[in-house]
């Protein structure tokens, strides 16, 4: 006790001369960060004469592609930044630097931290991170694909027969609830197999999981960051996905459970089997970590698919004087197929992948592409320095609209890519012909994204919608309502992929039966 007040009382003493160090060391750190320049003080904001921040953030949430619009106008081939709906700085990077940050490794700029953040994974408890998913995709479905394209084709007929009401004249159709049915019908085949693809269970999982997952992301979109750790979880829309990954979680567990039991001989030639067997090459999961993984794939195929085909089929309504080409292509190609649709007729459609990638050019995944977030600080080509913390990407809406790559950069030309194709394989430029097919990746066409990230899974999509597409207009012309004189505009949430608006009506007619289709998107991502 003595010892500690002898301390005290020194301690005591010398208190006047330390302060006034104490005093100077607190103020140069203050002046140091106040004076300071900040990392990205010269990188221009898109949306400046808006206001402040909030009025950005606002505008961000509803008219994002304007904003990126005029900053990769204005700052062409330089970097701007981006205030967003995320608590993290983003910066946007023109696409001619794609090929130096392709080349940064994963702890510098993260893929799978930028999806955590923006769906919220804290809250919406999607998973991330997991390496089983992409290796089975390229491991086992895209090389298993020339021998199941036969059976997803089966699949998709039958699903465009059970859904599509019975009609003999122009009939109302949901053209993105139906859309979004086929679309889990024949993805499910795939993922879990048909006899499981076709329950109602499975089908209310597949379906809702992704809209209330959407759901639940726009809406903690709308709340301020700072807010978030206090009224995140307690959304009505997050409690609903709460409640929906229980209700999945109580279906598909079983099914995982049943599968460890079979035999060699019994296995089903499936995603759901591939992701169980591949497990020795990564961690061991459990039950109910694989049920998880089940909705996670239902998730990245069916609201992406489901997309693309609503606007292509939008497209279809709104220039069916191009629905005759498709059908004359169609038919002759799988007349030469024997009727089947093997993965060699699928690539012999050229003008119906030159019309679904003109469809994505134009209504693209999203006002941006190539998300990651930065660990760790970078310098570009250009000198600029990009500090760890913030997120980046590439306004890949603008892009795909910029008149400087492409002849009438706004204009629908549904035979765009096929004449590029044409072009340069005439020209002896195989890559340069490659890189037009629907499926392929590159600087100016990011549907799929760039880099080593690309999306594993576009193979099996590219071939999915190839087929919904060809069946419907082998059978179904399509126009828009009467007294509608141009395609329904699209709308937006934030840098979320664009969605068809509500009042939207196209409308098809069948060779030998007829439908009208009225298609209302159920969200956005």
């Amino acid at each position: 006790m003595a010892t500690t007040e002898a301390i005290l009382d020194a301690l005591a003493a010398r208190l006047p001369l330390v302060l006034p160090t104490v005093a100077v060391l607190v103020a140069v750190l203050l002046l140091q960060n106040v004076f300071r320049p900040a990392p990205l003080a010269n990188v221009p904001v898109a949306g400046r004469d808006l206001g402040g921040d909030e009025k950005r953030r606002q505008a961000y949430l509803f008219k994002a592609a304007d904003l990126y619009r005029e900053g990769y106008t204005k700052f062409k081939g330089s970097v701007f930044r981006i205030v967003t709906a995320s608590k993290f700085t983003v910066v946007a990077i023109p696409p001619k630097f794609l090929g130096e940050l392709r080349k940064l490794p994963d702890d510098a700029i993260s893929f799978d931290d930028a999806i955590a953040q923006f769906m919220h994974a804290k809250y919406t408890k999607l998973q991330t991170g997991e390496k089983l998913i992409p290796h089975t995709v390229k491991a086992n479905l895209t090389p298993a694909l020339v021998r199941l394209n036969p059976s997803i084709a089966d699949e998709v007929q039958e699903s465009i027969l059970r859904e599509l009401p019975s009609c003999a004249d122009w009939t109302p159709v949901n053209i993105n609830q139906k859309l979004l049915r086929i679309v889990a019908l024949v993805s499910g085949r795939v993922f879990i197999g048909a006899e499981l693809s076709r329950s109602e269970d499975y089908l209310d999982a597949a379906i809702n999981y992704t809209i209330e997952l959407m759901e639940a992301r726009r809406a903690l979109d709308q709340v301020r960051p700072w807010m978030r750790p206090f009224v995140g979880n307690r959304l009505p829309e997050v409690k609903k996905l709460d409640q929906r990954l229980r209700q999945a979680d109580k279906f598909m567990r079983p099914v995982v459970a049943a599968r460890y039991q079979m035999r060699d001989d019994e296995k089903p030639d499936d995603m759901l089997q591939w992701l169980i067997d591949g497990q020795d090459k990564f961690k061991r999961h459990t039950t109910e970590e694989l049920a998880r993984l089940q909705l996670g794939i239902s998730f990245a195929a069916i609201h992406t698919t489901t997309l693309t085909s609503t606007n292509v089929f939008y497209n279809l309504a709104a220039y069916p004087q191009y629905i005759p080409e498709l059908r004359e292509e169609i038919r002759a190609v799988l007349a030469e197929h024997n009727g089947v649709f093997t993965s060699a007729a699928l690539q012999a459609m050229k003008k119906v992948d030159s019309f679904i990638k003109e469809t994505m050019r134009l209504h693209p995944a999203g006002a941006a592409s190539f998300q990651r977030k930065v660990n760790k600080p970078f310098k570009l080509s250009n000198g600029q320095v990009i500090p760890a913390g913030v997120m980046i990407e590439v306004p890949s809406y603008v892009v795909s609209r910029d008149p400087d790559l492409f002849d009438d950069a706004d204009k629908f030309d549904p035979w765009r890519f096929a004449r590029l194709r044409e072009e340069a394989r005439a020209a002896g430029e195989v890559e340069a012909a490659a890189v037009n097919q629907f499926v392929s990746v590159s600087p100016n066409i990011l549907t799929f994204g760039f880099g080593r990230h690309a999306c594993p899974g576009r193979f099996f999509a590219a071939n999915e919608i190839k087929m919904i597409v060809a069946n419907f207009v082998m059978d179904y012309d399509m126009k828009l309502p009467d007294g509608v004189e141009e395609r329904y505009p699209n709308i937006a949430f934030g840098v979320a992929p664009s969605f068809v608006s509500p009042p939207a009506r196209p409308v098809a007619k069948a060779d030998r039966e007829t439908l009208v289709v009225q298609a209302q998107h159920y969200g956005t991502t």
